[in-house]
């Protein structure tokens, strides 16, 4: 067992906590602030212990000057000081002196935020290619590192593995919750039911791999879906289609045909677009002018006859384009569906946790991943670089 910060005395001590506040921004507003939300259980416990808490995070890609403009962390700084109703304090500079005076000055339950870790990537990739001696630096400004950034798990970059190989260390409260209901995912109760969809088939190989001889049956939806229903023989007009995947989709179907649930009727449409004039089709009549964008009526009965009875719900990928009405029903009907049952329910992030939020149904699911791609690798059967480097417990 990994350990965590629940192993360690804080008070005095200065905790650097690699949080994931990697937000959605639009014209510098947060439009989404779960991931500040989530990380605050942990930055709390650090304050409550009287701790120093120094964050550390990264925003978005940031590859030229203009990423640099518009990724700065000041405005969650902002939104963190709201929720924590305290004074967090933001240093516009991921190292140097200001940053180095700023942390000696120091009170203990003091907050800290530095600037993007990404903005070290501008000069070489010292933060993506795990630079040693930034991850040793970062690590002489702290005395423990709690490493609370699930949604970088799976990355192995300075702010996390490299901080990490320097400190004492362990994981924070959000990292704790995610690994357990990883492990429900993958030694989970049964009946068990995966529910796939997003756009690429390629996205998801090593999940349906891992996964297809644990679950009892994988029901898959999304644009991914076209590429199983390509295969299978059916026209899907102009539907994404991943071509290299085919011969995959063919096998998966022929070896494991009892356990794969496609969809038996599509919402299409000739373009997407909010007005657009939508039809129903059986998987038979999709039109050659057609796009699939949402599964039907009579695939979300199906779909539901085989969740009423799961006692484990792992899902990742929404069903449809659910950022337009008239193509988000059969995400939502899957959500209200699902939030009734009784099964332990997880949703493995990336656009699927957005649509539950952005939905309504935060609270009715039992657990909503803040690492899409974190996840993804755990359930293919990858470990996760950023959590195999805390120390274990003795």
């Amino acid at each position: 067992m990994k350990k965590s910060i629940k192993d360690y005395d804080l008070k005095g001590k200065k905790v650097i906590i690699r949080c994931d506040l990697n937000v959605p921004l639009k014209d510098g507003i947060i439009t989404d602030d779960n991931r500040i939300k989530e990380s605050l259980k942990t930055i709390k416990a650090v304050i409550r212990k009287s701790g120093k808490v120094i964050i550390l995070s990264h925003l978005g890609r940031v590859k030229t000057l203009e990423d640099k403009e518009k990724n700065s962390l000041k405005v969650v700084a902002e939104r963190l000081s709201e929720l924590l109703k305290r004074k967090v304090l933001f240093i516009p500079e991921t190292r140097g002196k200001k940053v180095e005076a700023a942390i000696k000055n120091m009170k203990n339950k003091d907050v800290i935020l530095l600037e993007n870790t990404r903005f070290e990537d501008l000069k070489g990739s010292k933060e993506s290619k795990n630079d040693r001696a930034l991850g040793k630096y970062w690590a002489s400004l702290g005395d423990i590192f709690i490493n609370d950034a699930f949604g970088t798990a799976h990355r192995k970059h300075a702010s996390n593995y490299g901080v990490a190989k320097n400190l004492p260390n362990g994981v924070g409260y959000l990292v704790l919750k995610e690994l357990k209901f990883l492990d429900k995912a993958i030694k989970p109760k049964k009946p068990y039911v995966v529910i796939l969809g997003g756009s690429k088939v390629s996205d998801k190989i090593g999940v349906i791999d891992n996964l297809v001889s644990k679950a009892d049956y994988i029901l898959i939806g999304g644009a991914m879906a076209f590429t199983f229903l390509k295969a299978s023989g059916f026209n899907v007009g102009k539907s994404i289609l991943e071509k290299d995947y085919l011969k995959y989709a063919k096998d998966v179907l022929s070896k494991y045909e009892d356990k794969i649930v496609l969809p038996i009727d599509i919402v299409t449409a000739k373009e997407i677009d909010e007005k657009t004039k939508v039809n129903v089709r059986f998987i038979n009549e999709i039109g050659d002018n057609e796009v699939g964008l949402d599964i039907g009526p009579r695939t979300i009965k199906v779909f539901k006859q085989y969740l009423g009875d799961a006692k484990t719900i792992f899902w990742n990928g929404p069903m449809g384009y659910f950022e337009l009405k008239p193509f988000s029903k059969g995400t939502k009907d899957l959500l209200e569906f699902i939030s009734n049952t009784e099964a332990t329910s997880i949703i493995g992030g990336g656009d699927t946790a957005s649509a539950a939020i952005n939905l309504g149904y935060q609270d009715k699911i039992s657990h909503i991943s803040t690492g899409g791609g974190a996840s993804l690798e755990s359930l293919a059967g990858n470990k996760l670089p950023a959590i195999e480097v805390i120390d274990e417990k003795e």
